[in-house]
């Protein structure tokens, strides 16, 4: 049996050299795993401060 995928919907992000390089040191000083796990949690942060500073009720 294939083993079921956790984030099926993939996404494709173009960066600059300094966008890369800081999601690489952010990786690295969270020690996480895998550079899509540095990005998803960037993402998380990013969508909760701009939910609490538009006033939006989080989820």
């Amino acid at each position: 049996m294939a083993k079921q995928t956790v984030y099926p919907i993939k996404k494709l992000v173009n960066l600059t050299e300094e966008q890369a390089s800081r999601i690489t040191d952010f990786r690295f000083v969270h020690r996480l795993q895998s550079e899509n796990e540095a990005i998803r949690r960037l993402i998380e942060i990013g969508l909760d401060a701009s939910a609490k500073s538009s006033g939006e009720d989080q989820a």
